[in-house]
């Protein structure tokens, strides 16, 4: 039980992170970005083609989180800016359609191009004891770097004039407008922010298990799962749902099987609904 926990906790502060960049953009604009999964996947295979091409490992991971954030960004430029100009369900209905099309897109070039391609960052050492558990060196390198990350974010939104600018247009856009903050210019960093922590995510991710070109639906549904159970537009309650889900998923795997952990976390986000209708923190940034 104690390894299933500390298993759960290193894949929950992953889950924590992917629904920190689902949840931002939501938080800004109102719109979900069902092509998140598809982001990070694609910053994954970007770093493993670089990989492949003779780049050592950390260039190569600085050339797909690149990539990724400069994906998020060039999607806010272009096919976000009609969704921007419509208010209320037009704008929702407009960015799940072009968001869902894009995943799609991405989804099909990525499997007919590098169909067998996938990133798996092999860390070697011994195992660590944790708490009387031996844990692998990868699991807790990946820990340490979204652990790193998740405290930078919240240092940034709590300690900057740009993170204070960010939270001010997610609790009120026109109120942070008549302050002089531009909505537009924080929506297009926010997505070049998600893009990159979406990357690093599957880069995390693959220091434990390998990301393939086949895992964007599957990140998508988690950050999705993660940002409802933690309230859209929070980040601490992404991190605390992220937390919670990953223990939920390691037990269930344990004592159930892997074939209803998906269904388990499901259950979850369907409580916390009913439960909490805005999510475990919602309301706060």
């Amino acid at each position: 039980m104690k390894a299933a926990i500390l298993d759960g906790i290193v894949l929950g502060l992953q889950y924590g992170l992917l629904g920190v960049g689902l949840t931002l953009v939501y938080g800004l604009g109102g719109v979900l970005n069902l092509a998140h999964g598809q982001l990070a996947v694609l910053g994954a295979i970007i770093t493993a083609l670089s990989f492949d091409a003779g780049l050592p490992i950390v260039p190569a991971i600085a050339v797909g989180l690149a990539c990724a954030a400069t994906a998020g960004l060039v999607l806010d430029l272009t096919l976000m800016r009609p969704v921007y100009r419509l208010r209320g369900e037009p704008r929702v209905l407009l960015g799940l359609l072009l968001m869902l099309g894009l995943a799609f897109i991405i989804d099909g070039f990525l499997v007919w191009r590098y169909p067998i391609q996938s990133l798996s960052i092999r860390i070697g050492g011994d195992p660590i004891p944790i708490l009387g558990v031996r844990m692998r060196t990868g699991s807790l390198i990946a820990s340490a770097v979204t652990i790193a990350a998740g405290a930078s974010l919240v240092a940034f939104f709590r300690l900057t004039t740009a993170g204070r600018a960010v939270r001010s247009v997610i609790q009120d856009e026109e109120g942070a407008r008549l302050c002089g903050i531009n909505p537009a210019r924080v929506r297009t960093f926010i997505f070049a922010l998600s893009g990159f922590l979406a990357c690093l995510v599957a880069v995390t991710r693959s220091m434990t298990a390998p990301v393939t070109v086949t895992n964007g639906i599957d990140f998508t549904t988690l950050a999705l799962i993660v940002a409802v159970v933690g309230g859209l537009g929070s980040v601490s309650g992404a991190f605390l749902a992220g937390i919670v889900l990953g223990i939920v998923n390691t037990i269930s795997s344990f004592y159930i099987g892997t074939y209803i952990t998906t269904i388990m976390l499901l259950v979850a986000a369907a409580l916390t609904i009913v439960i909490r209708p805005s999510g475990i923190l919602g309301g706060r940034t």
